[in-house]
């Protein structure tokens, strides 16, 4: 019986070779596109396609390239990283594409090998993969080699998404994620006060999966977004061409740019056509320092860019090794050759030249080559380039440590002593943490990231006119909120190459004392402006809502602040308070006037038949009812509020009991039995018992009010809301009406008995003059009801000192007014025989 023949998998189709190649105990992947373009045969589903090609170098990825070769030979010729392994590389071109990323994917994982063997399974052609340039490009290089944990570390991949470890576990890379830079952005354009603004993306995952996190941050921030456009490179050009038309008729001044180089580069070519001028660029890392596009060319349209990028650094020795590059070294480096004529502008000698592009001679110098491979003033992705392959290298030693049996150190763990196969090499990356010659820590986070620091850097122009970039700022993740964005003290040149900063809103700021109204149907950026209401305010620009004042406080003119409410009272300075003050003290002179006169004319008839003591006592109590209006004016405090109430109360209770004994007094005298008779002899004590009685009685009445509930100080801050009357708050109600109500009881039996008493002899009427006064009286009194209840403020006060000065004067004038006429100006009829004439009629 025949032997069965052993399994061997045979690869299907053509192996892929790489451009650059060496051997080495250690095989390091690298995937560049370092071909821009690529051209794809027609498929007519009848023959098997044509090999996809690739055009067009990218001197700035062909860099990448070489600083990966650069970086492997300096640590095979480094004696303490690695000694005695050679690291290999095999480098492949995906020309930007996805397609020829999965292509190069499969190379880097099966080799070159027609066959595996005499098994289907076998170990990786590399250990690790430097690459890919773009997310999209990674996405899929990292798909396609995780189940077969091999790690991928990107130098420029910075999608977000990239960081889902079960989506992507053997994924890692040296560029901080978009995560941290969308973020940036969204703070630094909060931070210049722009809130409308434009954005064009790339449409693949980089720029749709950066803008996204942008747009939710900007939306934090309060930032609108006016429009968004997304670009790719193979776009037709009337595609291009209707996204710069949005751009450029747009509103917004500020244009967040969220593209890979090659969307920029086709996107920049198509602004310049249609002359778009004035924007201010806000760029992300990916071309903000590329320096091929800051040409004089682009200078009107792109001047003055801002963005974010990462750190800078030198790399010693590679400029000198990126110099020595010759194709004539490797002949057969196919990549090299295109380089070299590309570069030069020539073409190498071989059997049949076109003569019609002059020959080079391998010798030409590089030095006089003035493009992105030989420029390294920049050295940002070349150096995540460079930190890539140093992590490969120390993961490889922590790993060769183990299972030579020196490791672990630092209570570390080997995982497998007896394998070096990739899925090692990937636990070995997640715990590098070593430091670069430039002092830089390299070290990685649970989902493969590195720490996010970012530069903020500004195109300026030098004195030769060439473009720069000028750090102006930094972000750092790795510190506190509120601390991670900070400026240097280095000018800004803004768009068009101004040093004025633009503006960028939909809507002008609102002045303190406004407020924000959003207006339907259109973004909360767009605006009008609301002047706040009586009593609020708002202090700062752009305030979305106005905050009411304290309740002591109100609304200055602007509404920009609370200022005290202005505090009012019956104050002794102002109008109101000088007429009633003259009219107080007026009338306490004419008071005191009329007790002089009565006091010159004593022993005349007129003076001996009023009753000289009830008449002085009268006129005393009047000067107290002009006198004490005067504590109604003024501030009020403890004292004057207490002081007014019981001092009107008691003056004007003195003052109508005088009046009621005075009328019962007349009453008396003109009722008698005997006629001829005068007073009784002890009417005197009885007149002065009753107006001891009747006053008494009322300042009972205020003791027990001050006593129980006394008038206080009150702000008054109610009836009005721009001012606060100080008043006096009763205390007691009850009180209050019980003093106005004892008044009017003797108010109105003055009233009746003078009214009993008006048939009296005419010479000698006074009742007549009584019932008069007292008539007024209560007329003022029930008139100042109303009054006080519906007065506002200080009127109240106004009306209340109006009524006692009223009542005073009336009783003045109607009572005391004839008498010093009689007196003053007619003295014939100042006689006994005058005054008591009709009397004596009558009794005869």
């Amino acid at each position: 019986m025949a032997k069965a023949e052993k399994p061997v998998c045979h690869l299907m189709g053509m192996p892929e070779g790489p451009l650059l190649s060496k051997q080495g105990d250690v095989i390091i992947g690298g995937a560049f596109s370092i071909h821009s373009k690529i051209n794809q045969p027609p498929m007519t589903f009848m023959e098997k396609p044509e090999p996809i090609t690739c055009s067009s170098i990218n001197f700035r990825e062909f860099r990448f390239a070489q600083t990966m070769i650069f970086a492997i030979e300096e640590i095979n010729n480094s004696s303490s990283l690695l000694p005695n392994v050679s690291i290999g590389y095999k480098i492949y071109d995906s020309c930007g594409s996805t397609l020829l990323s999965i292509r190069l994917a499969m190379a880097l994982m099966n080799g070159q090998d027609l066959t595996v063997g005499e098994s289907c399974t076998g170990q990786s052609a590399v250990h690790a993969i430097i690459g890919e340039s773009e997310s999209s490009s990674s996405i899929v290089l990292s798909r396609t080699t995780g189940p077969f944990k091999i790690p991928v570390i990107s130098h420029f991949a910075t999608c977000a998404c990239l960081s889902n470890r079960k989506e992507f576990p053997s994924f890692f890379r040296t560029i901080p994620s978009d995560y941290y830079q969308s973020r940036a952005l969204a703070k630094l354009v909060k931070h210049f006060g722009w809130t409308w603004v434009g954005t064009v993306r790339s449409d693949n995952d980089y720029g749709n999966n950066g803008m996204t996190t942008f747009v939710e941050a900007a939306k934090r921030e309060g930032i609108c977004i006016e429009y968004s456009e997304a670009i790719q490179r193979t776009n037709s050009h009337e595609r291009i061409a209707s996204v710069v038309e949005i751009i450029r008729m747009g509103t917004a001044r500020v244009l967040v740019a969220f593209l890979a180089q090659s969307e920029m580069e086709v996107l920049l070519e198509e602004a310049i056509l249609q002359n778009v001028t004035g924007l201010q660029w806000i760029g992300s890392e990916s071309w903000i320092t590329a320096r091929h596009l800051a040409t004089r060319r682009t200078a009107r349209i792109i001047s003055g860019a801002i963005g974010f990028t990462i750190r800078r650094s030198k790399i010693p020795g590679l400029k000198d090794y990126l110099l020595k590059v010759n194709p004539l070294k490797n002949i057969s480096s196919s990549i090299l050759r295109e380089f070299w004529e590309t570069a030069f502008q020539c073409q190498l000698p071989e059997k049949g030249n076109a003569k019609s592009m002059r020959l080079c001679s391998g010798s030409e110098d590089l030095t006089e080559l003035k493009n992105p491979y030989t420029d390294v003033s920049e050295l940002r992705i070349s150096n995540n380039v460079y930190k890539a392959v140093y992590t490969v290298a120390h993961a490889m030693q922590n790993l060769l440590e183990c299972t030579d049996g020196q490791y672990p150190t630092e209570g570390r763990e080997c995982i497998l002593k007896d394998s070096r196969g990739p899925g090692q090499v990937l636990h070995y990356l997640q715990e590098v943490n070593f430091t670069m010659p430039s002092g830089e820590k390299v070290y990685f986070d649970q989902d493969g990231n590195p720490a996010a620091r970012y530069e903020l850097v500004n195109w300026q122009k030098n004195a030769a006119e060439d473009t720069v970039f000028v750090t102006v700022g930094e972000y750092d993740a790795t510190l506190p909120e509120g601390k991670q964005f900070a400026m240097n003290n280095v000018n800004i040149v803004w768009a068009g190459n101004n040093n004025s900063k633009p503006s960028s809103v939909c809507s002008e700021s609102c002045l303190p004392g406004y407020r924000q109204a959003v207006i339907r149907g259109r973004p909360v950026c767009c605006f009008s402006c609301v002047k706040c209401a009586e009593g609020e305010v708002s202090s700062k620009m752009d305030s979305t809502e106005c905050t009411t004042c304290p309740l002591e406080y109100w609304s200055n003119k602007d509404h920009s602040g609370c200022i005290q409410k202005r505090m009012e009272f019956l104050s002794f300075t102002e109008n109101m308070g000088i007429i009633l003050t003259t009219f107080s003290l007026a009338g306490a002179c004419f008071t005191i006037i009329v007790a002089v006169v009565f006091t010159c004319f004593i022993d005349t008839p007129l003076v001996k038949a009023s009753n000289t003591e009830l008449s002085f006592l009268l006129l005393f109590s009047l000067t107290l009812c002009f006198l004490c209006s005067l504590t109604f004016i003024g501030q009020p405090s403890d004292w004057s509020c207490r002081l007014r109430h019981t001092a009107f109360g008691i003056t004007f209770a003195l003052c109508l009991s005088c009046i009621l004994s005075k009328t019962m007094t007349v009453v008396m005298a003109f009722k008698a039995s005997v006629p001829g008779a005068g007073v009784p002899q002890c009417s005197l004590p009885l007149q002065r018992l009753s107006v001891l009685c009747c006053t008494l009685l009322q300042v009972i009445i205020c003791a027990l009010w001050i006593a129980l509930a006394p008038p206080v100080p009150y702000k008054n801050m109610t009836n009005f809301t721009d001012k606060i009357i100080l008043e006096c708050d009763l205390g007691s109600a009850v009180g209050f009406w019980a003093v106005l109500g004892y008044i009017g009881l003797l108010a109105a039996l003055c009233f009746i008995l003078a009214f009993l008493a008006r048939e009296l002899p005419d010479n000698f009427n006074e009742a007549k003059f009584i019932t008069f006064s007292m008539l007024i009286f209560c007329a003022v009194w029930i008139t100042f009801i109303p009054a006080y209840v519906s007065s506002p403020g200080k009127f109240t006060v106004a009306v209340e000192i109006f009524a006692m000065l009223a009542s005073s004067f009336g009783l003045l004038f109607c009572i005391f007014l004839p008498k010093c006429y009689i007196i003053l100006f007619k003295p014939d009829k100042n006689t006994k025989k005058h005054v008591m004439g009709k009397a004596h009629m009558k009794s005869l």
